[in-house]
């Protein structure tokens, strides 16, 4: 089998994709609100606060087919539907979660610089 080579740095590598998935904020929240279990989508919607419901469901559909979530439909009535990380969502908290804290740390910092730097234009 021929090994594939990955450069995030060239324009045509499918590793931008992946990488545009992991980037983007509300797949950080998803990620991170699931990193204590499955949750229905009205508890994902309630955790992950502000997110619509057309980009929570483009959210979880897009994390299921790139292989970081799974749904699980309960044969019930109603029917009862869960989302879950798998192996590969598990794997992706660590790098997130690091977004995440540097994100808490350095969010006054990173908006006193906007601030100062829309006052002078």
């Amino acid at each position: 089998m021929t090994e594939i080579s990955f450069d995030p740095y060239h324009r045509d590598c499918p590793s931008r994709s992946v990488l545009d998935r992991l980037a983007d904020r509300w797949t950080v929240l998803v990620v991170g609100a699931l990193d204590d279990g499955p949750l229905r989508f009205s508890q994902l919607a309630h955790r992950v606060d502000g997110v619509s419901q057309k980009m929570l469901t483009q959210t979880v559909r897009g994390l299921e087919r790139d292989g970081l979530v799974t749904r699980t439909v309960h044969a019930e009535v109603p029917p009862r539907v869960e989302y879950a990380l798998t192996d590969a969502g598990r794997a992706a908290l660590e790098p997130l979660r690091a977004l995440e804290r540097w994100t808490l740390e350095h969010a006054a910092e990173v908006l006193a610089a906007r601030e100062a730097y829309d006052a002078g234009r």
